[in-house]
């Protein structure tokens, strides 16, 4: 990381110290996108230890929607982060006006969601109700 210049030092920052992260990629070849790949090509891989990751990926065709078992979920596995039950893949019938429009992904996302929102609560420290 010492040879990113500043900008570049602090988006990886940001990254590394976000509570959880949602990541997606196109499809490109029924993989993520050389970009993508080379992003996290430049982080430590004990940097996302235990993060959770919710992925998504979006693609032409229902013929892609595997993206995100067979390509990120192992991704994030060499990483040892804690990636959620719940992935997201949208294709181009899933969109109009560039807006979300189909059902099953609208579900998906916020079930998605809602086990983001549980881990992080889970990880909050609980504090005593006692008072002195």
């Amino acid at each position: 990381m010492q040879d990113l210049d500043g900008a570049a030092a602090r988006i990886v920052e940001q990254i590394v110290s976000a509570d959880v992260l949602v990541v997606g990629s196109p499809t490109f070849k029924g993989s993520y996108t050389g970009l993508f790949k080379h992003f996290f090509d430049l982080l430590d891989p004990a940097s996302l230890r235990g993060k959770p990751v919710l992925v998504t990926a979006t693609g032409g065709g229902d013929k892609h929607a595997l993206i995100v078992e067979h390509q990120l979920r192992p991704l994030f596995g060499f990483f040892e982060a804690l990636t959620l039950p719940t992935a997201i893949f949208a294709s181009e019938r899933d969109f109009a006006g560039g807006k979300l429009v189909g059902d099953a992904v609208r579900l998906r996302t916020e079930q998605a969601i809602e086990q983001a929102v549980n881990t992080l609560d889970a990880r909050r420290p609980v504090r005593s109700g006692v008072a002195a």
